[in-house]
């Protein structure tokens, strides 16, 4: 007969509060475990009938023992623990036969998740989350989820009709987490958890670590097995390690994937690349206009698509939108095999409050802070982590690097870094505290990229790290040995915001805003920096990049050839998001795609060929990249000439071996008789005219070369007499 406590124990299966399940089901001794007799116990609430099946024994049918579904059998000479299976009947009168989860011994590895809460383990979605593997012989998935403060855990899915009072999990009191091996689960099967509070109140929550999800607006995880995928990048994967990053040319393509092209489908539908579709027609579109790296906005899983990836729930797994996680490793490969890195947009610094989501994860602020001023993220209605907490720093870390080595993601820009740093960003008085010192610094955050940035570059060689950090916090790009924050490379949010302010200023007046074609030259080689033109700034009634340059349609694009020619020449990495090479009219829209249609006109196609000359002259020319982020690089030749707005700079190679002289007319007004002066006598060679007929242009055909003559100007001895077309920028290169 049942014990009170076992009848205890039935109720509580039941009603899915059972916190011991494996006290009561699975094989157990009816006394001592030394005497002779066992128990099996199975709670199955849609049986009919269940029988037990063991290896040279005849099949036993279990007891109904309690009406919500409780089974047992009774072997009073079994004297040992063995492996059954039990065929289940239900009510329809269907059979079939399954392994019992509470036959098995624990799976998790303690060692590793005690690691995980002591901020140790680096890669501890190898530990959580759902794996499919072979456990005592038998081939399931073990699930492990951290709940420190939930009194019972189910797993709910396909396996057992999305009722988790089937599979309740066995808790690790001291881990504060929750497991169970589940046979016969394979790759593909959903499945959520369902956590009693302490509270008392129950919440259905997607797997933090989960590797794939449903498609919005469903929500739940996805069991993924990544066994059966096989590189073929194998040389790009071992040149990146040797790679010197900040001397190589990097033109970064920023691509929203639901929004670069789309199918021509019915009303309702989104008509979205895949993964795959993206890898056949993005890259060689990419590769044809000579970029180094692809930037995909944010990839992880997100429920809202007018979030543009930037509120993820899954920081583990690829958006379902645009197919499967081998799906996604397919468009990376085929990048790498094209010669194309690629850059994946990654936000640790704040997550969406939605139910299924890590907000309040067991009933607590487990990954959020506790505090809720510092928690609720007032400028986007979201929770920021807890960055005192070692646990929430290896998940974030681990997600880092399950990205980049699992992935074989190139590089991780890092969003709103500056939100991060200042407890006060975008709070008002009272509605932020201070650090221990009185100060404004989120000393917790600052120590945690610094420990972010340090795991990755030890364990992933050339992937980089970069920041989009809108402040002058100083040392961004610095090493963590020097104070710094251990990015590879910061976007420079001054010099966009300056050049873009002074080219969308109508020329006549362009004298007067002078300083913010100069003013850049000032700081930019005090961080390793990233000259962006964002998606930031083609949304939000901003205009596209051609929108905003003045005058008529032609003048417009004539300012966007100057534009990209002078973002090209800049000391920097570049960025351009999608559509700025077809100098698109319209503001990006998230849910439409690129205006194509522009390519039938001359003047648009050629933006995108001067784009594409602008990265092959930029990857020819080491003057034009190796000392990117060296002063030694650069030399102004005029930089004061603000009533006529031209300026003229050197662009030098390393030992001033070499050297690219741009000088730029940022008005219409030509300039017939222009005298540049130039460091060496000779014979010098335009090798780019933004303002080519052959780019749309009406800057008319140059001389092939031209030679100096002897003048002192601007502290030197050589001058080039120049034709300079209006709005124009040239690049000249000796010929030795």
């Amino acid at each position: 007969p049942m014990t009170p406590e076992a009848h205890a124990a039935a109720d509580a299966l039941a009603s899915g509060r059972c916190a011991a399940p494996f006290d009561v089901l699975g094989i157990h001794p009816l006394r001592a475990a030394s005497e002779a007799g066992r128990v099996v116990r199975c709670f199955i609430p849609w049986a009919g009938t269940v029988t037990l099946l063991r290896p040279g024994a005849a099949p036993r049918a279990l007891e109904r023992v309690t009406g919500e579904g409780l089974f047992e059998v009774v072997l009073p000479r079994a004297r040992t623990f063995f492996p059954y299976r039990l065929r289940v009947e239900d009510a329809a009168g269907a059979t079939w036969e399954v392994e019992d989860p509470y036959r098995f011994l624990p799976a998790l590895d303690e060692a590793r998740a005690g690691a995980f809460l002591r901020g140790e383990e680096a890669r501890s979605h190898q530990v959580l989350g759902a794996h499919v593997r072979e456990h005592q012989g038998v081939r399931g998935t073990l699930f492990a989820v951290w709940a420190p403060h939930a009194r019972a855990v189910g797993v709910m899915g396909d396996m057992n009709g999305w009722d988790a009072r089937c599979h309740p999990m066995r808790p690790r009191g001291a881990l504060g987490m929750w497991e169970l091996f589940v046979p016969g689960v394979e790759a593909g099967a959903r499945y959520k958890y369902r956590i009693l509070t302490a509270g008392g109140e129950w919440v259905e929550k997607a797997d933090p670590f989960g590797r794939a999800s449903e498609l919005r607006p469903a929500t739940a995880s996805r069991v993924w097995d990544d066994a059966g995928w096989r590189w073929g990048d194998g040389a790009w994967m071992e040149a990146r390690g040797r790679r010197d990053a900040d001397r190589q040319p990097m033109s970064v393509y920023e691509v929203h994937a639901g929004s670069w092209r789309r199918h021509p489908r019915g009303a309702g539908e989104t008509g979205w690349l895949s993964y795959r579709e993206l890898a056949d027609q993005l890259i060689p579109y990419v590769g044809a206009l000579g970029f180094t790296h692809i930037e995909l906005l944010p990839l992880q899983e997100h429920p809202l698509d007018q979030s543009w990836g930037y509120q993820a729930v899954g920081f583990f797994a690829p958006t379902s939108r645009f197919g499967t996680p081998d799906d996604f490793r397919y468009l990376v490969d085929r990048a790498h095999r094209a010669g194309i890195g690629v850059i994946l947009d990654w936000v640790p610094g704040h997550f969406p409050t939605d139910a299924h989501g890590l907000a309040r994860f067991d009933g607590t602020p487990l990954y959020e802070h506790p505090d809720p001023l510092q928690a609720w993220h007032p400028d986007w209605g979201t929770l920021t982590f807890n960055y005192g907490s070692a646990a929430v720093r290896a998940f974030l870390i681990s997600s880092a690097l399950h990205w980049l080595e699992d992935y074989h993601v190139d590089g991780l820009r890092v969003d709103a870094v500056a939100s991060m740093l200042y407890l006060d960003y975008s709070r008002p008085d009272g509605q932020w505290r201070p650090n221990v010192h009185g100060g404004r610094e989120n000393l917790e955050a600052v120590a945690f990229l610094r420990e972010l940035n340090d795991a990755v570059h030890s364990a992933c060689p050339g992937a980089l790290m970069i920041a989009e950090e809108s402040t002058s916090w100083a040392g961004v790009s610095h090493g963590t040995d020097r104070g710094g924050l251990g990015f590879d490379q910061k976007w420079n949010m001054g010099w966009m915001n300056d050049t873009l302010a002074a080219f969308a200023t109508d020329p006549l007046y362009r004298k007067w805003r002078y300083d913010k074609f100069t003013f850049s030259l000032m700081y930019a080689f005090a961080e390793r920096f990233v000259l962006p033109f964002s998606h930031d700034e083609v949304v939000h009634g901003k205009g596209s990049l051609a929108g905003k340059m003045p005058g008529p349609q032609d003048e417009k694009l004539a300012n966007l050839r100057a534009l990209l020619a002078y973002q090209w020449a800049h000391p920097g990495k570049k960025l351009l998001f999608m559509g700025g090479e077809l100098g698109q009219w319209a503001e990006w829209n998230v849910d439409g795609q690129l205006d194509w249609a522009l390519l039938q006109h001359p003047t648009h196609q050629g933006i995108g060929r001067l784009v594409g000359d602008l990265n092959r002259v930029y990857r020819e020319e080491p003057a034009l990249h190796t000392l990117d982020f060296q002063p030694q690089g650069f030399e102004w030749l005029d930089c004061h000439d603000a009533g006529r707005v031209t300026l003229s700079f050197v662009r030098w190679s390393p030992k001033w071996e070499d050297f690219v002289a741009v000088v730029a007319n940022l008005t219409p007004v030509p300039r017939p008789d222009f005298v540049l002066p130039v460091p060496w006598p000779g014979r010098y060679r335009v090798i780019l005219n933004s303002a080519a007929p052959v780019y749309g242009g009406s800057g008319g055909p140059l001389p092939e070369a031209v030679d100096t003559r002897p003048e002192r100007r601007k502290e030197r001895d050589h001058v080039l007499d120049l034709p300079l077309p209006g709005l124009a920028v040239l690049y000249l290169k000796p010929l030795r």
